[in-house]
C-alpha cells in the first residue's frame, strides 16, 4: 500500500501539471475561448457514453492487468502529445483526438485503480486505504501546480505532458509488485459469484443492467442525488471564487492564487480526517453537504478577502471528507462481483453533473451576480437536503427477494456497512 500511495503521488503530480498548463496550450494553439472549452467536453464525454461499459471491463478483467494496461496506454498518449508540442506539430483536431482517446482510456483505467487500492489491505482498513488515496490526490495537486510553472519555464509546455507521460509509466511498472492483503475482481475465489447459477448470471449481466443495479440501492441513488445538488449549485470553487475574489473583491490573479493554495491545504486537511473514518454512511455526506452550503453563503456574504480565506479552509475540509466518504459509501456497500459496474455508473452520472454545472453556474452569476449566486446555490442545498432527509422513509417499503439477496452478498463477504 505505500508502494501504490507513492506511485499514485507522483501519477497525480504529473496529471495536474498537465491539467494547469492544457488549457493554456489550447489557447495559444486556437486563441479561442470555445475551443479551451471543446476540449474538455470532448475529454470528459467517453467518461459519460462510456463510463457503464468501462466499469463493466473492470469487473470481467483481471484487476491488476487492467489498471497496468490503463496506466500504460495513458502514459503513452501523454508522451505522444509531448513530443507533438515539442515539434509544433499539435494542431486542434489532433488535440481533440488525443482528448477523446484519453478520456476513453480513463473510463477503464478509473475504477480499476480505485479498486485495485483496496485490494492492498484488510477489508477493515478499506475506509483508510481510500482516505489515504484522497490525500495522495490532495497533496499531488498542491505539487502538480507548483511543478508545473517551474517545468514549463525551464523547459516549455511539452515538459509537463512529458513529466505527466513518465508518471504513468512508473505506475505501471510498480503494479506487477504489488501484493494483495486479499484477492477480489474476477480472478478471486471469492471475489465473484458463488455458485454456478451465480456464475452464469454474473456473466449475463450487461453495462445496462449494472446502472439498473445502482438504481435499485437507494443509499447509492441518494449519493448521486446529494453530489448532483453540490455540483449545480456549489463546490465548483475554481469558478465560483474567482468571479467574487476579481469581481466584488477586487482582488487579483495572486489574490485568487493565495484562495487556490488555501483550497489544496483544505483538501489535504480533509482528506487526513476522511482516513480516520471508520463506517461513514449517506447521513454523514449529507450533514458535510449542509456544512460546505451553509459555508458557501458566509462565503458569498464575505466583506474581504481575509475572512474569505478563513471561510475557505473549512468549506475545502467538508468538501474533501464528504468526497472520502462518498469514495468508501460505492467502493463498500456494493458485493464485490458489481464494485467496477457501480463505480462505471457512479462516473457516468458525475459526468453529467461535471457537464452541466459550469454553464448553470455561469448563467446564475450572468443574471444574478457572484454573491447571489453563492449565496443563492447554498440555501437551495441546504434546503433540498433537509427536504429529503424528512421526505426519506415517508412512503411504504417493501422487502424484496432481490432485496434481501442483495443484502445477502456483502454478508457473506465479511463487509461492513454504514447504517
Amino acid at each position: 500500500m505505500r508502494w501504490w500511495a507513492v506511485a499514485n503521488f507522483v501519477s497525480n503530480a504529473g496529471t495536474w501539471m498537465q491539467l494547469t498548463v492544457q488549457n493554456l496550450l489550447v489557447l495559444q494553439i486556437t486563441g479561442s475561448a470555445a475551443a479551451t472549452g471543446l476540449s474538455v467536453s470532448v475529454q470528459a464525454a467517453p467518461g459519460l457514453l462510456f463510463g457503464l461499459m468501462g466499469g463493466t471491463v473492470v469487473d470481467r478483467w483481471p484487476r491488476k492487468l487492467t489498471a497496468a494496461v490503463g496506466q500504460a496506454l495513458l502514459g503513452a498518449v501523454a508522451l505522444v502529445t509531448a513530443v507533438l508540442v515539442a515539434m509544433d506539430g499539435l494542431d486542434l483536431p489532433v488535440l481533440l483526438v488525443l482528448a477523446a482517446v484519453t478520456g476513453l482510456i480513463a473510463t477503464v483505467d478509473g475504477p480499476a485503480c480505485a479498486l485495485l487500492g483496496n485490494d492492498l489491505v484488510r477489508t477493515e482498513d478499506v475506509p483508510s486505504a481510500i482516505g489515504v488515496g484522497s490525500l495522495v490526490h490532495s497533496a499531488g495537486r498542491l505539487v502538480g501546480a507548483a511543478l508545473a510553472g517551474v517545468a514549463v519555464g525551464l523547459l516549455g509546455t511539452s515538459a509537463a505532458y512529458a513529466a505527466n507521460g513518465l508518471s504513468f509509466l512508473f505506475v505501471a511498472c510498480v503494479i506487477p509488485f504489488l501484493r494483495a492483503a486479499r484477492t477480489s475482481g474476477p480472478e478471486a475465489p471469492g471475489g465473484g459469484a458463488d455458485t454456478p447459477s451465480e456464475r452464469t448470471e454474473e456473466a449475463a449481466l450487461t453495462a445496462r443492467e449494472g446502472l439498473a443495479f445502482f438504481m435499485r440501492r437507494p443509499r447509492l441513488v441518494a449519493l448521486a442525488g446529494l453530489n448532483g445538488i453540490s455540483a449545480l449549485f456549489g463546490r465548483n470553487y475554481s469558478l465560483t471564487l474567482v468571479v467574487l475574489v476579481t469581481g466584488p473583491l477586487a482582488g487579483t490573479a495572486e489574490s485568487f492564487s493565495k484562495v487556490s493554495t488555501v483550497l489544496a491545504v483544505g483538501g489535504i486537511v480533509g482528506a487526513v480526517l476522511g482516513a480516520r473514518l471508520r463506517r461513514p454512511g449517506v447521513r454523514l455526506v449529507g450533514v458535510l453537504t449542509v456544512a460546505g452550503a451553509l459555508l458557501q453563503v458566509l462565503a458569498g456574504l464575505s466583506p474581504s478577502l481575509a475572512l474569505l480565506l478563513v471561510l475557505v479552509l473549512p468549506m475545502a475540509v467538508a468538501e474533501s471528507v464528504s468526497d472520502t466518504a462518498q469514495s468508501t459509501v460505492l467502493q463498500t456497500d456494493p458485493p464485490a462481483r458489481m464494485r467496477g459496474r457501480v463505480l462505471g455508473a457512479w462516473s457516468s452520472i458525475r459526468t453529467v453533473w461535471g457537464l452541466a454545472a459550469p454553464p448553470a453556474l455561469g448563467l446564475m452569476m450572468e443574471l444574478a451576480g457572484v454573491r447571489a449566486a453563492l449565496v443563492g446555490g447554498g440555501l437551495i442545498v441546504t434546503a433540498a437536503v433537509a427536504a429529503g432527509y424528512f421526505l426519506r422513509g415517508r412512503g411504504p417499503r417493501r422487502i424484496t427477494p432481490a432485496r434481501v439477496a442483495d443484502a445477502a452478498v456483502p454478508a457473506r463477504a465479511g463487509l461492513e456497512t454504514a447504517a
